[in-house]
């Protein structure tokens, strides 16, 4: 049975549109805005040590800090009103991952086991887009230089593991973790990549907001690149 979500009803949107992620995230942001209050609701009305003990998130000084694709954020315990970390306002965007990161976890233990996006829940029907957007950018930038790509993943703190030619796991979120890898082509074969979660990925996150923070890992990479 398919975990209740206090976004369900916007879940699929973004990854119905074959787009890249910046219009993805776009959508997620047309969906999620008036849904902040609900999740800012949600969540007050749970303990802030459950809040805490379920998403891996340390509660200090009447706030959790939450730490998302290498940046920090301050969530105030008492509105649930995200800023950056020095009190600065932010976006909705981020606003809404995070918010919806500290609902949706439930405490699961991380499997330790590496499956495609679409294996999660849902994933199925849009995993051609996720690919498009996320791995196939990968593949298309690097293409035979697997160093190229090692040594971005590594400038980004990438952690190895033994995947393809090369692979390396990232923490998006405290108990979030998605891998990128890499198998560089020859002449004859091309080269492929694939970006992969946790198996315990969808009990912190909904679907769409993991295809998200894929691309976003992705931009990084290529950025790094």
């Amino acid at each position: 049975m398919r975990k209740p979500s206090v976004v369900s009803d916007c879940e699929t949107t973004v990854l119905h549109h074959h787009q890249p992620g910046h219009d993805a995230e776009r959508l997620w942001v047309d969906k999620l805005q008036p849904r902040l209050e609900q999740l800012r609701h949600s969540l007050t009305q749970r303990p802030e040590e459950l809040v805490s003990h379920h998403s891996g998130v340390n509660l200090a000084a009447g706030s959790f800090r939450v730490c998302m694709l290498s940046d920090e954020y301050l969530v105030d315990a008492s509105t649930y009103v995200v800023t950056d970390s020095d009190g600065g306002s932010i976006d909705s965007f981020r606003q809404s991952l995070v918010l919806t990161y500290l609902a949706t976890a439930d405490g699961t233990p991380p499997a330790g086991r590496w499956i495609s996006f679409r294996e999660l829940p849902d994933g199925g029907f849009y995993h051609r887009a996720f690919q498009g957007y996320a791995a196939d950018r990968l593949s298309a930038h690097w293409r035979l230089d697997l160093d190229g790509f090692t040594d971005a993943c590594r400038g980004l703190g990438g952690a190895s593991i033994e995947h393809g030619g090369a692979g390396f796991a990232f923490r998006v979120l405290p108990r979030v973790e998605i891998a990128a890898v890499y198998w560089a082509g020859d002449e004859e074969l091309p080269s492929k990549a694939s970006i992969l979660f946790d198996a315990t990925a969808h009990h912190y996150m909904v679907v769409d907001g993991l295809a998200i923070l894929g691309s976003r890992l992705v931009d990084r990479l290529l950025a790094a690149g």
